[in-house]
């Protein structure tokens, strides 16, 4: 025959020195007691993430022949579907542990499922940061794209793109022009006469193609005999 009580009091004294910090005896008559279960999955920078249940246990008469009543004290980080999952598959390890005591199996499984839920969480933040950082570093890629792209030319672009050029063009010749007249304006009587190339044709008209002496043409002056000149001037 089985000694109901006695397997629920050695049951009992074991728990309590599993988890010295997590487990708290509630009663004796029956036995009811909760246990703090969290997951033991950190972030990455080292820091706490554990997602953190408290189950209440209270055995029956004939326990472990019988499952234990479970109730959920309270949750951290767990939504009702979550609860309504680890009460699921608390009650389906009951199923297959019956007849032995089985808390400490129970608090394991829920602890799995804890640290399962945890890694899925953490994946779904690293896939929103890199889906983010994908859309910022193709943003990115996009606007440098635009750079390298010109405006597509058609009849009308084109066009205007020529009278425009046409336009400088002749705003330059023009430019080139008055500055041309301005420096005309500026030259002196002498300048402008050497730059006419008048003076080269006078003075090769006097300078002898031999030597270079100047040529004087007496036929071109008037003897001064010739010339009445008045009685005030005298010939030395």
């Amino acid at each position: 025959m089985t000694d109901y009580q006695e397997e629920q009091n050695n049951e009992i004294e074991a728990l309590a020195s599993i988890y010295p910090d997590e487990f708290t005896a509630l009663s004796e008559d029956p036995h009811r007691f909760k246990v703090i279960i969290s997951s033991e999955n950190t972030d990455e920078d080292g820091e706490d993430a554990a997602i953190t249940i408290t189950l209440q246990f209270t055995y029956t008469p004939r326990y472990p022949d019988e499952g234990p009543v479970m109730e959920v004290i309270s949750a951290d980080n767990l939504d009702e579907e979550d609860i309504s999952s680890i009460l699921q598959l608390l009650q389906e390890q009951v199923e297959e542990n019956l007849g032995m005591a089985m808390v400490f199996t129970l608090v394991s499984a829920v602890q799995e499922r804890l640290n399962e839920k945890v890694d899925e969480i953490k994946q779904i933040e690293k896939d929103e940061k890199e889906r983010i950082e994908q859309e910022e570093k193709t943003k990115a890629e996009a606007e440098e794209a635009k750079k390298f792209v010109g405006t597509p030319v058609t009849i009308e672009t084109f066009l205007a793109w020529k009278a425009k050029f046409d336009k400088e063009i002749e705003d330059k010749k023009r430019q080139a022009s008055n500055e041309d007249n301005n420096k005309d304006k500026k030259l002196t009587g002498r300048q402008l006469f050497e730059r006419d190339g008048t003076l080269d044709v006078v003075e090769e008209a006097f300078l002898d193609e031999e030597d270079d002496n100047v040529v004087v043409d007496e036929s071109l002056f008037q003897d001064i005999d010739d010339l009445e000149l008045g009685e005030d001037f005298v010939e030395d």
